[in-house]
Order: C-alpha cells, then structure tokens, then sequence
C-alpha cells in the first residue's frame, strides 16, 4: 500500500503530465485551426486572424516548456530519504496542514486532505526550510507550528 507522501508525489507527477498533454493538444488544435483558416479566408481579416494564431501558438509553447522543465526539476528531487530539517522534497505537516516542499503546483488533494505543494523560493518554503517539529513562525499574520517532518 502507497504511503500518504508516495500518493502526493505521483498525484503531482500526473497534473504535470496532465498540464504538459493538454497545452500539446491544445497547440495541435490551434494549429489545425489556423491551418484550415488559411484555406478558408482571404485578406486582412485572414492575416490578422493567423498573426494572432500564431502568437496563441508561441504563448503556449512556453508554458509547455515552462511545465517540462517544472516536471523536469520536480523529478531531480529525492523524496525519499530522512529529513532531520525541512528541505527540498519534505513534506511537512503542521496546525494549518501539509505542505511539499517541491515546486509551485498549488493546492491538491490526496486521500481526502489539502496538500498545498509550494516552491523551496516561496515566501512560505523559506520561513521552513532548516528548521524542524515543534518549529512556530508565522506569514501574513497567521502563525504556523511544524508538527512533522517527512
């Protein structure tokens, strides 16, 4: 049976997966799209339509390299050894719930419980990492106590 921490880990490699097929499907479409209006249109309208297709193209170009590379870094990072302090690849719990020291996901839920997964570089992932259980410190004036450390 999958641990509450493996369940985490792989529910985040799928979104990511998810994220990267999705922006490949959609890139597909709107290019089928701007190729079918090209035989379609003529003119101005035609030209400014494909410009803007084509800018559409490029936006989501970059995300997708933005997801491969977030999916990338987020498999570099080692889960699975014994975290004395939080660092990257912890999952910590505390009064106000889990968090994956990881990369910028968000929130996600995992057999019934909000995980948020969160960047070692956000404001949150800095006031935790190096620091261990019992730990209290607060943000945006809501105070936080490290309960565990996984």
């Amino acid at each position: 049976m999958k641990s509450f921490k493996q369940h985490i880990i792989s529910t985040c490699q799928r979104f990511l997966e998810d994220k990267m097929r999705s922006l490949n499907t959609i890139i597909k479409e709107v290019s089928e799209s701007s190729n079918s209006e090209s035989k379609s249109s003529a003119g101005d309208k035609h030209e400014t339509s494909k410009a803007m297709m084509q800018l559409e193209i490029e936006k989501l170009g970059m995300q997708l390299k933005e997801a491969e590379g977030q999916l990338a870094e987020f498999e570099k990072i080692n889960f699975y050894k014994n975290f004395k302090t939080i660092e990257q690849g912890s999952l910590v719990e505390t009064n106000k719930g889990y968090f994956l020291i990881a990369s910028s996901i968000g929130k996600i839920t995992v057999d019934n419980k909000t995980v948020f997964v969160i960047s070692s570089k956000s404001p949150l992932g800095i006031l935790m990492l190096n620091h261990s259980g019992g730990y209290v410190f607060s943000l945006n004036a809501i105070s936080y106590q490290i309960v565990s450390i996984e």
